[in-house]
């Protein structure tokens, strides 16, 4: 009985460290607010978004294409959550955030910054052959469960200018190397716009690891992540990613969640891994 016990008690213990041991985080365009998207509209949609991030629960959420107004509705309606970040075409509340949510009781903020997409990164500006500005968020954070620092970006790339994106892929390269965290713990993620073949991923891939590529599980989900709200279309060309250093990934997932209609909760899918700290 007493040796019954005691595997139990070591078998409840492991359980805890590697719960306690991992993170998970998530990378979502969720589609700007735009009423002409009609049944696709935020409105319709935001509440099928809530649940989805409450159901997994990701202690980092990364969002592009949030406008002020949605990014206000997911802070008040994820009270565990902070964010970081500023609207692309102000510097302050105008225009599309790239937001860092972050469970406030197990990351806390040591600082962070919001760069354009540019040869002027500090800033409001619009890049190379871009088709308008576009920003990567930020952030450095101590992980309060083992006392160590992560380094985060988030990004939306330009979905027309080639030269932007080729040129992005080599500004996070060097914002990496100028700040002289290589040695460090590095998340880059976003809707990238690209696929994974293409110039700049290969760029980011000369330095980071792409987190589909080096999951210790298999891959799980669709092949693709923009499904442009259309039910009809086979799901293929991923363009949003989560870039990894210093970090052993444990799984990767493309989330193909409906809403109660089986509508798309936006024209891209979620992708979440999870990471051991």
């Amino acid at each position: 009985m007493k040796k019954a016990l005691s595997i139990l008690f070591i078998i409840f213990q492991l359980n805890t460290f590697i719960t306690n041991g991992q993170t998970s985080v998530m990378t979502f365009n969720i589609r700007y607010d735009n009423p002409e998207d009609n049944d696709n509209w935020w409105e319709h949609r935001k509440l099928s978004i809530l649940k989805m991030f409450n159901f997994y629960s990701p202690e980092i959420i990364g969002i592009q294409e949030g406008l002020n107004n949605q990014v206000k509705y997911i802070k008040k309606n994820l009270p565990d959550y902070n964010y970081i970040g500023v609207g692309r075409d102000d510097g302050k509340k105008k225009g599309e955030y790239t937001a860092i949510f972050y469970k406030k009781k197990k990351l806390k903020l040591i600082s962070s910054k919001t760069y354009w997409l540019s040869e002027t990164p500090e800033k409001v500006s619009i890049g190379w052959d871009a088709s308008m500005e576009r920003i990567v968020t930020f952030g450095e954070f101590l992980d309060l469960r083992v006392q160590e620092s992560l380094f985060i970006f988030n990004c939306h790339f330009d979905h027309r200018g080639e030269i932007s994106r080729e040129k992005s892929a080599e500004l996070l390269l060097n914002f990496i190397k100028n700040k002289g965290i290589e040695s460090k713990k590095i998340i880059v993620m976003g809707d990238l716009n690209c696929l994974p073949d293409s110039k700049p991923i290969n760029t980011l891939k000369s330095k980071l690891e792409d987190s589909h590529d080096i999951s210790i599980r298999e891959p799980y989900g669709p092949i693709g992540t923009s499904n442009g709200f259309n039910l009809d279309k086979v799901i293929k060309n991923r363009i949003d990613y989560i870039f990894t250093k210093n970090i052993k990934v444990i799984d990767h997932r493309i989330i193909d969640d409906r809403r109660e209609n089986n509508l798309f909760i936006s024209d891209h899918l979620p992708v979440i891994t999870k990471m051991i700290n």
